[in-house]
């Protein structure tokens, strides 16, 4: 069986898997950029600057506690029911959470309500992000060809800058033309309300995608006794597959640290200590965001060629040592260094996000293959994303110095670079392997390239 859709077939489950993922990104980026800007003085503004911002970032790593817990029913329901049908259930729990966010009392109006009630609508949002990337990726993946899976399966991976692009520009257009109390007293509100337009504009086009190849053919083997039901994918994965999960979660740390340093702290960091308007700030990220997004298809397509690793630990090692570079440019409050500090960083993290989906997906068999890439990639976000902003905080907060928050993200990129190299070239495989659970195999040297 080829593996190859035509190339309309596969552009078109692209631009809707991509579409889908920008949206979702956007809102949970966008409670991202609020929480270092808004959140802490309106949810929290009892407390000192500093400790109001690490209470803001408290409740955005609770939405990263709710990850983990969304890839589990979502990667079970998944691998039983469908990609498609689950991607569609996200994207609805996402926008509906941020919308309710624009309409939340502050603690103004309703005292500590008011971040209960944020906290909630937070866990809503983790939980459908959990959900999310699982399906994005691996409906894309499963539909590609293995030679070119790579650069396929980044796109999804663009939504994330995609998303963080969108919600920094919107951010930065209401920064440009309110006053700050305009901002604060109802401007911050609109971004999250224009989710609910978005959300109409995904559904449209999820609607419309087909059901992936590899889970029909899984399906079909099952119906006919070809292979075993799988009752319970989770557990096969915990038990079977527990070595591929560990690589996935170490694959992340470097990946997800460094992004969340280098798009949120960086916001608490210019315009806190360093006392620059929170304008450059936004500017810098919706620079380096559109190269972001511009480079992870390049990265993607560079592992079809030299592999999936050796691109991964170009990434890793490269932000290991960019780190060093990066506080120093924003510290000369330049904003063209405060940009290219960004930008470059990013670029940096794409070479280790380019390649991710695929090679997860790659780690995996059919039946199970939903249930473990979203749990290897979701528990990592806990320790890693989660807690990347508030981790980075408070080492500022107790030794007034970016230097260990440096060496923190040079830990990460250690811990990427062992399991990496500990796990084994996935580059080619075939995802069509008639429902087996164990590792996918070799692809026949038939395949039609998709061009």
């Amino acid at each position: 069986m080829s593996e190859s859709p035509p190339p309309r077939s596969i552009a078109r489950i692209v631009s809707a898997s991509l579409i889908g993922t920008t949206i979702e990104w956007y809102d949970f980026f966008l409670y991202t950029s609020a929480a270092a800007l808004v959140f802490n003085k309106l949810f929290f503004p009892t407390a000192d600057p500093l400790t109001g911002t690490l209470l803001s970032f408290a409740t955005y790593a609770i939405g990263f506690v709710a990850r983990p817990l969304g890839g589990l029913v979502f990667g079970h329901f998944g691998d039983k029911l469908g990609r498609k049908k689950l991607l569609v259930l996200s994207l609805l729990l996402m926008g509906g959470s941020t919308f309710a966010m624009g309409l939340l009392p502050t603690y103004a109006a309703i005292g500590v309500g008011a971040p209960i009630l944020l906290t909630l609508l937070r866990l809503v949002q983790g939980f459908a992000l959990g959900g999310e990337w699982g399906g994005a990726v691996l409906i894309v993946s499963e539909h590609g060809d293995p030679k070119r899976r790579g650069f396929w399966a980044s796109w999804p991976q663009c939504g994330a800058p995609g998303g963080n692009l969108l919600a920094t520009a919107v951010l930065a257009i209401l920064s440009a033309v309110q006053t700050d109390e305009q901002f604060f007293s109802w401007g911050w509100r609109v971004p999250f309300l224009l989710s609910g337009v978005l959300v109409v504009i995904g559904l449209w086009i999820r609607l419309a995608v087909t059901e992936s190849p590899a889970f029909l053919a899984a399906q079909a083997a099952q119906k006919t006794g070809v292979v075993e039901k799988e009752r319970a994918p989770i557990v096969t994965v915990l038990r079977d597959h527990w070595r591929e999960v560990l690589v996935a979660m170490g694959a992340r740390m470097a990946e997800n640290v460094s992004y969340y340093v280098i798009t949120a702290f960086i916001l608490v960091y210019l315009t806190g200590p360093l006392g620059v308007p929170k304008g450059v700030g936004l500017t810098a990220v919706l620079v380096g965001s559109a190269f972001h997004f511009v480079t992870i298809p390049l990265w993607g397509a560079l592992s079809d060629k030299l592999g999936r690793r050796p691109v991964y630990l170009f990434g890793a090692v490269g932000v290991a040592i960019w780190v060093f570079a990066f506080f120093p440019l924003l510290e000369t409050k330049s904003t063209w260094l405060i940009i290219l500090a960004t930008t470059i960083g990013l670029v940096l993290h794409g070479a280790m996000y380019g390649p991710q989906a695929a090679f997860f997906s790659e780690l995996f068999g059919t039946n199970v293959r939903y249930s473990g890439a979203s749990i290897g990639y979701q528990l990592a976000s806990i320790i890693a994303g989660g807690l990347a902003p508030l981790i980075a905080t408070a080492l500022f907060k107790a030794f007034g110095s970016t230097i260990p928050v440096a060496l923190y993200v040079v830990g990460t990129c250690v811990i990427t670079v062992i399991a990496v190299l500990a796990s084994r070239e996935t580059k080619g495989v075939s995802l069509i392997d008639a429902g087996a659970t164990g590792s996918s195999r070799r692809p026949r040297e038939e395949v039609t390239a998709v061009r």
